[in-house]
């Protein structure tokens, strides 16, 4: 069925203003009882000489546009992505890709609370089509609740084309273009979101992966001034380590190599053809990531956009003042770490090559908080003590300890700030018939219970088994994120997580909320604690560690 939504803008005390946006009438879709518009561009074609430069915000000429069908997705790797941590098939990309969705209650709405969604993918894959954060769901819980929101994804720029850099881009203010697409669509939402129903002045923003960590600079972005959102949610990262080091230089050099662009090669990566930059930006990514470099394009200091490193602002206090949510999963990082690890040499190897800067003092440092002792070895999953302990490791400074440091700062200038640890996962017989049992409440395990989409994984044939206890947090989770867009608190009187209180009573004293498990709720990280297991993590310890200006320094970030 499609709907007509006209651009009128507002009601003043009750009468209306009946102000046209840009004379445009966006035709949408119902889909599964909510109002559905997809693929509504935000800027102009990035392709051509509009090829690393910042984006151009789209004044839209015609009447009448369709927003039935979803706009094309940025250039990256084709083909069923990496399951089960993201499901849709990308059949082709293009440039022209900057482009959002807007989902929302299905009927007449004004003034409701905005979800906006940065998706995760090492800042090289993933889109707005992806299914498994598709908002249906999600927006049918706020209504149940009383509290409706409207969620919005929007599709930026990856991997060379949204993250090349060079000192000629810099000097021409052209790095971190991936960012600069997002902080236009926000800017997009923020003076058109009021058309489709929405409230410009609440506004939250959440993202998952790289996608948290790209909240976590639109944060810091130009000091924390003039941010167009009030609100985040980071979802396993929000700052990532290694921005500071030389993993995209080298990988920017690899592509330059591949291409022959030696002089003028900004203008001469230009010049190529869409395909042929991408097919060898795919081939040099494949080639980094199999030496070991990691995620390999990563935001820039540029002295613009982002004017200095993430932890100066921090610690400066140059950062938005929102209200936050900061959530990772318990084994988040189990997914990345070694299966075959075996000894304590091999966790020190396996660590030293991912933490290049640290020193072998600071590496004796770190594996003396983490004693091997503190993990068991699952010889079903022929996975052995030191491979959880560094996936822990893993875990901590990337998922928990750096956030716990943004937060507690966030805290003393006086923002309300909330700390979740989800404890439960859909994924785990997934992951088995794969071939990768026991790794746990892994990455992305939150992303079904967040948006509802249970049904998304049920498919291609793996295991879905979801039982009473998943549907019951499927419903409490994702109401939690509807509430805290709407209130900004996650816990309400009913339907909600239940004592989803604030992570700070005082300075220096956190407290998590535990999502799923044997022991759900609240609880303090200090001694007097009452969840034995979230109190055997030695968070406040292993932070101080990792928040320490040493190893921050060292961590690149």
């Amino acid at each position: 069925m499609l709907l007509l939504l006209a651009c009128l803008i507002g009601f003043a005390l009750g009468a209306p203003s009946a102000t046209t946006c840009n004379n445009v009438t966006y035709t949408g879709l119902i889909r599964n009882g909510v109002d559905v518009f997809l693929g509504i561009k935000y800027a102009h074609d990035t392709s051509g000489e509009n090829r690393f430069r910042p984006p151009k915000l789209l004044k839209p000429s015609d009447a009448i546009l369709d927003a039935s069908r979803y706009g094309s997705v940025c250039p990256q790797p084709l083909g069923a992505n990496s399951i089960p941590l993201l499901w849709t098939e990308i059949t082709e990309y293009s440039e022209d890709c900057l482009n959002l969705n807007i989902v929302r209650p299905s009927g007449s709405h004004s003034k409701l609370p905005v979800l906006v969604w940065l998706h995760g993918g090492s800042f090289f894959s993933n889109s707005n089509q992806e299914i498994t954060s598709q908002p249906d769901a999600l927006i049918l819980r706020s209504v149940e609740i009383g509290t409706p929101i409207i969620h919005v994804s929007i599709n930026y720029r990856l991997g060379v084309f949204g993250f090349a850099q060079s000192a000629a881009l810099k000097a021409d203010r052209s790095e971190n273009l991936g960012l600069r697409d997002q902080r236009l669509a926000l800017e997009w939402i923020r003076d058109n979101i009021e058309a489709f129903g929405g409230d410009p002045n609440r506004i939250t923003l959440h993202g998952q992966s790289s996608g948290g960590g790209a909240v976590g600079i639109q944060s810091l972005a130009y000091g924390g001034e003039s941010v167009p959102f009030q609100q985040a949610i980071y979802q396993s990262q929000a700052l990532e380590p290694g921005m500071l080091g030389d993993c995209t230089a080298i990988q920017m050099q690899m592509i330059v190599n591949a291409t022959g662009c030696f002089e003028d090669t900004i203008d001469c990566l230009r010049s190529l053809d869409t395909q042929t930059l991408a097919e060898k930006s795919f081939e040099t990514y494949s080639a980094a990531k199999a030496a070991g470099l990691g995620d390999c394009w990563l935001p820039v200091v540029d002295g613009d956009f982002l004017p200095d490193a993430p932890s100066k602002l921090i610690a400066d206090g140059r950062f938005a003042d929102v209200a936050t949510m900061m959530m990772w999963s318990e084994d988040d990082t189990n997914l990345y770490a070694d299966p075959t690890i075996q000894t304590e040499h091999d966790t020190y190897a396996f660590l030293a090559d991912f933490l290049p800067s640290f020193d072998t003092k600071s590496l004796a440092e770190m594996l003396a908080l983490y004693p091997v002792a503190d993990f068991k070895s699952n010889a079903k999953a022929n996975l052995t003590a030191e491979f959880y302990r560094t996936g822990r490791i893993l875990r901590d400074l990337v998922m928990v300890c750096p956030p716990m440091r943004y937060g507690q700062h966030l805290y003393e200038a006086g923002n309300a700030v909330y700390y979740i640890a989800h404890n439960q996962t859909l994924l785990s017989p997934i992951f088995a018939a794969i071939g990768l049992p026991g790794l746990g409440v892994v990455h992305t395990s939150e992303t079904p219970y967040v948006f509802g989409n249970f049904s998304a994984f049920n498919q291609s044939g793996l295991p879905f088994n979801p039982t009473a206890e998943d549907r019951r947090l499927q419903s409490e989770e994702a109401a939690s994120w509807a509430a805290f867009a709407s209130t900004g608190r996650p816990s309400m009187a009913a339907g909600t997580l239940q004592g989803f209180q604030a992570a700070y009573r005082e300075a220096g004293r956190a407290a998590v909320f535990v999502a799923g498990g044997d022991k759900e709720g609240l609880s303090s990280l200090a001694q007097d604690g009452d969840n034995d297991a979230l109190l055997a993590q030695n968070l406040l310890e292993r932070c101080a560690f990792w928040n320490s200006p040493r190893i921050v320094k060292q961590l690149l970030y």
